[in-house]
């Protein structure tokens, strides 16, 4: 029994290794401040936004579709730009109800091996691509002046909980995240209250006034008016600069 412990204790830890890596690998840090200076260069000339996200595989005629169209249509009658992840779906949307308006439409596209291809909507001087999550994620966040968060898959879920923490945590401004459809939010929001709130006690209480639901698009101005009449009165509209 005493050998066997000996010889397990003289046992040599066999470490984990990397593969090797390419030396390209090194000048990463080079592509992605290229990639950043060359959104803030465009970005901030482009004036107080409101992003909006969902779903890539809303199809036109989808009354989620419309509902985008409508609430974009009516942020930029009240002077917002919009900003959209630029592919198809509710970003397409996003992007339409802008256009029609002949407002600021900003399109932050990703490359991806499929699905992604930007839509027609975008001005064609805020047409932007990106190699990274982490940089399109900041440009959706810094130039906000709201979120408006409508049904949509993982990568919706992903950029609303991001946005959501960052504001707990104040790296952000707080400002209102609103959540547009009843039907499909509900069921998320029950749960975060029932599970993360009551059973587990993992948010304050306080936390749920961050997300808003509703239907109609004349409340999502509404509480994105009575925000900056309120709460951030005599503040001025400007970028997360923190970020």
């Amino acid at each position: 029994m005493d050998e066997q412990t000996k010889d397990e204790k003289t046992q040599v830890i066999q470490r984990k290794t990397w593969t090797k890596l390419k030396g390209e690998n090194s000048w990463t840090m080079f592509k992605v401040i290229s990639e950043f200076v060359d959104s803030f260069e465009v970005m901030n000339n482009i004036g107080p936004c409101i992003s909006i996200f969902g779903s890539a595989r809303t199809k036109p005629g989808h009354p989620h579709y419309q509902l985008a169209v409508d609430i974009a249509k009516r942020l930029t009658q009240e002077g917002y730009g919009i900003i959209t992840g630029g592919g198809p779906g509710i970003m397409e949307a996003g992007n339409k109800g802008a256009a029609m308006n002949n407002g600021v439409s900003v399109g932050l596209n990703i490359d991806l091996p499929f699905e992604q291809s930007h839509n027609p909507y975008i001005n064609p001087d805020l047409n932007l691509n990106h190699r990274y999550f982490f940089v399109r994620k900041v440009m959706f966040v810094k130039y906000a002046q709201a979120f408006v968060v409508l049904p949509g898959g993982f990568g919706t879920m992903d950029e609303l909980f991001e946005v959501l923490t960052l504001i707990q945590t104040k790296k952000i401004t707080r400002v209102p995240v609103i959540l547009m459809g009843s039907k499909f939010w509900n069921g998320l929001k029950d749960w975060i209250v029932e599970v993360m709130l009551k059973q587990e006690n993992n948010i304050n209480e306080k936390d749920l006034e961050l997300m808003p639901i509703t239907d109609d698009p004349d409340e999502v101005i509404q509480i994105i008016n009575d925000w900056f009449d309120s709460e951030a009165e005599g503040r001025s509209l400007e970028p997360n600069y923190d970020l």
